[in-house]
């Protein structure tokens, strides 16, 4: 470990809690995963987090002096400021929750609250694909569309703290109804709830499809993965969504381009797994889209950190504004 900086990142999510011992170089040098059970109660969750991390230092048995700050990642929407929870749709109850000075009083170590997706935006910039680049946008694709906005350098939070709202940018106007409340929103074209809904459509009006015999014929059975294994089978219908949504997608991060003028645009998230594919859709969509100008310095790469993104990136948290706040 050196004279390296250590950081506590603990990524909070409806179903687990991911903490680990960071090095400023990205080195895991220890980590926790738990479920969150979030059912039995704030109380209880924070409780599991302020676990999480006794956990991990102890298993290379260091104090709380060793550890220069603790970041955290969790779902929103926070007050950022105040280290504040407002309300987080998958952890029932959670209206107003101080988690920020929670976890600093049972610890002893300076925390810092981050919104998930922000975090994981943060954590490519310094860890990942987006190292070296002052203008970055990171998108994680997965059962929404969500992602951060890193210009000149830093994030980029807006009046309120909401920027970055990338899957509720209107991309068809009369398009399908989003969860949100809205029509035609990104999310609702091009995420994985979204290619499933296409799949379930096309299967209950009786398209041919390999889909019928993947899911014993039940419409509530499709998943994304399943029609990107369907599509990977030669299955044409399966194969027509995936591009119909991957298209709305490069549309989507055309219009990013032309927005923000990014170096570059990381793509993560389950549906990012597609691969190459996907890749290679976003980026004719983005040549078909974007305006010249913008579009011949911008690369559209997958994201780096793979499943430790969440962790990873509120370890970039707990560093980047303990050195700001220094």
């Amino acid at each position: 470990m050196g004279s390296e900086r250590l950081v506590i990142g603990i990524d909070l999510g409806g179903t687990k809690i991911s903490a680990g011992l960071v090095s400023e170089s990205s080195q895991v040098i220890a980590r926790d995963y738990r479920e969150t059970l979030a059912s039995e109660g704030e109380d209880n969750v924070i409780g599991q987090m302020i676990d999480a991390a006794h956990t991990v230092m102890r298993e290379v048995s260091i104090s709380a002096g060793g550890v220069a700050a603790v970041g955290v990642g969790s779902p929103g929407p926070l007050n950022i400021k105040a280290g504040i929870v407002m309300g987080a749709p998958n952890l029932q109850g959670w209206e107003y929750v101080p988690l920020k000075q929670r976890i600093e009083d049972a610890l002893g170590i300076p925390t810092f609250l981050e919104n998930d997706a922000n975090a994981a935006a943060l954590g490519e910039h310094r860890f990942g694909a987006g190292r070296g680049f002052d203008h970055m946008i990171y998108v994680t694709v997965s059962t929404g569309i969500g992602g951060g906005l890193i210009l000149g350098g830093s994030l980029f939070y807006g009046a309120d703290g909401m920027a970055g709202e990338i899957g509720h940018t209107t991309i068809l106007a009369n398009g399908p109804r989003c969860g949100c409340g809205n029509r035609g929103c990104l999310e609702a074209l091009a995420s994985g709830t979204a290619i499933a809904r296409a799949a379930r459509e096309s299967l209950m009006s009786g398209v041919p499809t390999i889909l019928a015999e993947l899911t014993g014929g039940d419409p509530d059975r499709v998943t994304a993965r399943l029609v990107a294994e369907a599509a990977a089978k030669g299955d044409a219908e399966a194969h027509r969504i995936l591009i119909e949504a991957m298209n709305y997608l490069g549309i989507g991060m055309a219009n990013l381009v032309n927005l923000f003028n990014p170096q570059l645009i990381v793509i993560g998230g389950g549906v990012a797994s597609i691969g190459d594919e996907l890749f290679e859709s976003v980026r004719r969509a983005v040549i078909h889209h974007a305006l010249p100008a913008t579009k011949k310095s911008v690369q559209i790469v997958p994201a780096q950190l793979g499943g430790d993104v969440g962790m990873l990136g509120a370890a970039a948290v707990g560093l980047t504004r303990s050195e700001s706040a220094g």
